[in-house]
């Protein structure tokens, strides 16, 4: 009797440590994938940035062609 008490609270205890163990690893996998999902954001961010300023740019340096066309 005092047999099966024993292996059932091991069992117990194993199967515990083994659940908190794959949360633990879930876990940390979850945190690097977000990790790394940040980067490509932020990567995808700044091209959308610079996009922006180019196409300022664009605006103004076609405004000065046009001056110029209209002067000459």
């Amino acid at each position: 009797m005092s047999e099966n008490i024993i292996v059932a609270l091991i069992t117990l205890f194993g199967s515990g440590i083994g659940s908190l163990c794959g949360i633990v690893i879930s876990s940390k996998l979850t945190n690097y994938r977000i990790e790394q999902l940040e980067k490509k954001v932020e990567k995808h961010n700044t091209v959308i940035e610079r996009t922006f300023v180019l196409e300022e740019q664009m605006k103004v340096a076609n405004h000065r062609i046009t001056d110029l066309e209209k002067g000459a």
